[in-house]
């Protein structure tokens, strides 16, 4: 999950850690807040532990800001054409405003009761009612730049900066000028002056607007357009990519591709601090309302939480975003976790469970430099074992075969230190580049079989010496082809390796060729033995995008089942024996799909539908091109996640005490209990072959259910009054409902209820 570009406030299928397009706020001290896919993510700056999400778009979120009138709010807006305003504390949907149009960032100002998208003014209009249509629209320009960070409000909201190429704008809501100031394309240095990013002061007329050059420049008198000046200041040797005043306005804090943090005194001349080696590319900064803390974010999919005496006091990783995935996407069999390229020269294990980095582990063993165009070791293949113990891993630099320099190097997991720790490193192991690898899949004994440009496929086998060093026990060929890829059948009995159009069987105990599969036209490019009761058949592609499926009982295709074409715009899931597929899902996602991985699940899911059954046992992941790891839920899971977490629904317009969430869930279930036909309508409809839910067993679901109704009035009840006060302080809605005779003798009840009995439960909780 990464961050987009430009968006971090202290956040189609489920997306892990997003790059913000338009968010990151520090909310606080306490929290970070950063878009992630079509949700936003809440976090602890102290814990670093993701808290919860808030959910409700049903496309990419693009933009978040506090509400400044109540900073325990936040806007939200996406793609789908909505703003959303959450209580982020609790993950409370307070109000959605509906746009209509796709919106791509966000800008909000205390002094004006609309919200700035893109400079498109939109009033907010205030009602009882959860989804309001805003059709107040107001254009404030059309010339302005699609990066996020190059517009930002002055002063109190006075007027509004953006920039676009070589022109910087400043809109004064007043007047309802705009005056613009333009710069040349390069100076007598040849300088590149086009804007990169602004920012304005808080308390003084002055906006720091950074260039591609790496400049920074301070404007100031622009109110009177004929009369503005200027200073530059410089230290980033590339484009500034973000600029952020404290609140105070005592520093100006930037950032670029040097991964260097640099905080600017504020009139003072040139005087600055840094903070170095904070990781990737930083593209955003904000700080906590107090200017206690900064946040970075940073291009390889980090966010780096600073104290202001300028210590790094925490970071939050998300799935770490490299140039390139070389590796497959892989399942550590011991953590579960998912395991693929990550830094450079490293692999990154990320637990999908918990959706956090667990650690990297340093392959090449080298430092890597930061320049363009130098020639540097990667991580092109991985494997492991089945249980876990080993794994395999080749490195290589050079793009040209005679400049070509690899290793294989075999890694054994130590119980101690609790990773992976360097066991053998082997130098030649073979002539050319090594194309693919795979373990056996046999408990009892452990081979690890390379095949390789230069003809030739090896298997290598741990040593008898108490080290246990790895060297190569066969080498094989066939007809001076070239091999493709290879596979182990699931009990290991089989190795089968593919060279060019042909498959070759081989047998690892004796090294016997036992037969060879002709393949339909087309150089094979992926090889599969099939599991469990599939066993018996081999799954191949082809670069002609042809599947193929062998009976190895039979040495021929299964009846009926023939070639089957796959389209690069859906997906097909079915049985190797079935000629049919059991799920198609056309345009999966806008980009194209570059590894997949199926990771089994802890325990199977039960009542799923006939189409969604292949997600039982296991989970498809599937990663694109732009980093974006996305996978497949059932309604089962989605039903399980809406009830697992506490959805309240709040009126913005009445205090939200305990006795209000006590009493709104009452009415909830006495809307819901007095209204049958709805009962009926939203009941779902059986799957054939499912067995009937009784009377009996809807009872006993109806008890627990109370029971957690019970146990959430609990937590909410203990809810600060103070936090309370500021929720309801500044909301959009000042409409009071009125109470009907019945809810006023049901409120009279409940005030007269004794709720003594939770003094003792709440005094005796660690």
């Amino acid at each position: 999950m990464k961050f987009p570009k430009g968006m971090l406030e202290f956040t189609e299928q489920e997306s892990f850690f997003r790059s913000p397009i338009g968010g990151l706020w520090m909310a606080s001290i306490k929290f970070v807040l950063c878009t992630s896919g079509d949700s936003v993510k809440v976090y602890s700056t102290r814990t670093e532990e993701w808290l919860h999400s808030l959910q409700g778009h049903t496309n990419q979120v693009t933009g978040i800001a506090l509400n400044p009138a109540n900073h325990l709010q936040v806007y939200s807006c996406s793609a789908d054409g909505t703003v959303k305003l959450w209580d982020f504390i609790d993950g409370i949907l307070i109000k959605t405003f509906i746009i209509g149009y796709p919106l791509f960032a966000i800008y909000v100002s205390e002094k004006h009761e609309g919200i700035g998208f893109q400079l498109v003014a939109v009033h907010l209009p205030k009602s009882a009612e959860q989804e309001v249509e805003a059709k107040e629209l107001s254009a404030v320009s059309r010339h302005i730049s699609p990066n996020p960070s190059c517009t930002a409000f002055g002063r109190e909201g006075q007027y509004i900066a953006f920039a676009r190429n070589l022109q910087l704008n400043v809109y004064f809501f007043r007047k309802q000028k705009t005056y613009s100031f333009s710069l040349k394309a390069t100076d007598k240095k040849g300088a590149k002056n086009a804007f990169t990013c602004i920012a304005c002061h808080p308390t003084d007329d002055c906006i720091a607007t950074g260039h591609e050059d790496g400049k920074i420049r301070l404007w100031r008198n622009f109110i009177h357009k004929k009369e503005y000046t200027y200073s530059t200041q410089h230290w980033h040797h590339n484009a500034v990519n973000t600029l952020c005043f404290t609140p105070e306005g005592t520093n100006l804090l930037s950032g670029g591709i040097e991964s260097v943090l640099v905080q600017w005194q504020y009139g003072t001349g040139n005087r600055k601090e840094f903070l170095p080696r904070l990781g990737g590319s930083i593209l955003h900064v904000s700080t906590s309302s107090d200017g206690q803390l900064f946040c970075t974010s940073h291009s390889d999919n980090k966010i780096t939480v600073i104290e202001s005496s300028f210590k790094v006091c925490g970071v939050i990783q998300g799935l770490v975003k490299g140039d390139a995935v070389l590796t497959d996407l892989m399942i550590d069999p011991r953590s579960k976790a998912l395991v693929l390229n990550g830094k450079p020269g490293h692999l990154q294990f990320y637990s999908l469970l918990r959706d956090k980095h667990l650690y990297n582990l340093d392959i090449v063993q080298q430092e890597y430099i930061y320049e363009a165009g130098l020639d540097q070791f990667e991580v092109v293949k991985a494997a492991f074992d089945i249980k876990g113990y080993w794994l395999a891993t080749v490195e290589e630099r050079g793009q040209k075969s005679s400049d070509l320099e690899f290793f294989l190097k075999l890694w054994s997991y130590d119980e101690r230190t609790q990773s992976f720790v360097l066991n053998t490193t082997i130098t030649a192991a073979h002539t050319d580049r090594i194309i693919s690898m795979c373990f056996s899949s046999s408990e009892e004994t452990t081979m690890l079989v390379t095949i390789a440009e230069d003809g030739q496929f090896k298997a290598w086998c741990q040593g008898v010496d108490d080290q246990n060093f790895w060297s190569c026990d066969f080498v094989g060929s066939y007809h001076n082809l070239k091999p493709t890829n290879c596979s182990f059948s699931a009990d290991s009995s089989l190795l089968a390796v593919s060279f060019q159009e042909v498959i070759t069987i081989w047998s690892p105990d004796t090294w016997e060729l036992l037969t060879t599969l002709c393949q339909p036209p087309g150089v094979i490019r992926d090889l599969c033995f099939g599991r469990l009761s599939c066993s018996k058949y081999l799954i191949s592609t082809t670069t002609r995008n042809l599947l193929c499926c062998w009976n190895l009982l039979t040495c021929a295709f299964p009846p009926r089942m023939n070639i089957i074409i796959i389209y690069s715009a859906a997906m097909f899931v079915f049985k190797p024996n079935e000629p049919r597929p059991l799920f198609t899902h056309k345009n999966v996602c806008s980009e194209k799909i570059h590894r997949a991985v199926f990771v089994p699940r802890e325990e199977p899911l039960n009542n799923c539908d006939e189409s969604s059954q292949w997600l039982n046992r296991s989970q498809l992941y599937f990663l694109t091109q732009n980093m974006d790891l996305l996978t497949f839920s059932t309604a089962t899971e989605e039903d399980r996640m809406l009830s697992s977490s506490t959805r309240l629904v709040i009126d913005d317009s009445v205090a939200v005490t305990p006795f209000y969430l006590l009493l709104g869930k009452h009415r909830q279930q006495q809307q819901k209990l007095n209204t049958p036909s709805h009962q009926a309508a939203d009941r779902p409809q059986q799957p054939q072959g499912s067995v009937t839910i009784t009377e009996e067993m809807e009872s006993s679901e109806q008890e627990m259910n109370s029971e957690k109704e019970e146990e959430d009035s609990e937590g909410e009840m203990e809810a600060c009054d103070s936090q309370q006060e500021l929720r309801v302080q500044g909301s959009v809605d000042e409409v009071t409902p009125k109470l009907s005779k019945a809810q006023e003798r049901e409120l009279k009840r409940v005030r007269k209820t004794d709720f003594s009995w939770m003094a003792g439960l709440i005094a005796s909780k660690p």
